[in-house]
């Protein structure tokens, strides 16, 4: 059974894609029958399974995929061949791109991105103006905000925070309670 269609209203993207503003056709989740969500370019976009949506002027195009109960929030976007899934949210201005993957409980907000073949999951956070991107992963309890980069194979979790100017990248792994912030790279 299909929970949503695409409606008539459209945008066309800085990509020159053409997005379809979507309307729920079943009630589920928090979301009632006959509520307008945000941009989709496919029906591929969304799954027609579990509680996913998404909301407002948010955008999910190209081959990338919303599934589980994500939500995907504002003004926000998910592209190229990115996945949210599970109860994770992407939201604010956020950016999801590339062969990125949020899924879990994991939050990515505000302006941050998370590109390339990066990871957040678990109960993880990205937000500010964060970036998580190549292959780094950032999980568990971890949180990345701020001006701070997480990159190359590098990996973040446990209670880790990384903030303010802070990169992190390479090999390295910052894991534990341990907080690494200022300009420290």
């Amino acid at each position: 059974m299909k929970k949503f269609e695409l409606t008539s209203e459209s945008i066309v993207n800085i990509f020159g894609k053409k997005l379809f503003r979507i309307k729920a056709l079943i009630e589920f989740g928090n979301v009632k029958e006959g509520e307008l969500g945000g941009f989709v370019e496919k029906e591929e976009n969304l799954s027609h399974e579990g509680n996913a949506w998404v909301y407002e002027n948010a955008r999910v195009f190209s081959d990338a995929r919303v599934y589980g109960n994500a939500k995907v929030l504002d003004n926000a976007w998910v592209c190229e061949n990115a996945w949210v899934s599970g109860d994770a949210w992407v939201s604010g201005d956020a950016e999801v791109c590339g062969n990125a993957k949020v899924y879990e409980n994991a939050e990515v907000f505000e302006n941050a991105r998370v590109c390339g073949n990066a990871e957040v999951y678990g109960d993880a956070e990205v937000y500010g103006d964060a970036k998580v991107y190549g292959d780094a992963k950032v999980c568990e309890n971890a949180w990345v905000y701020g001006d701070a980069e997480v990159y190359g194979d590098a990996k973040v979790y446990g209670d880790a925070k990384v903030c303010e100017n802070a990169w992190v990248y390479g090999d390295a792994e910052v894991y534990g309670d341990a907080k690494v912030y200022g300009d420290a790279k």
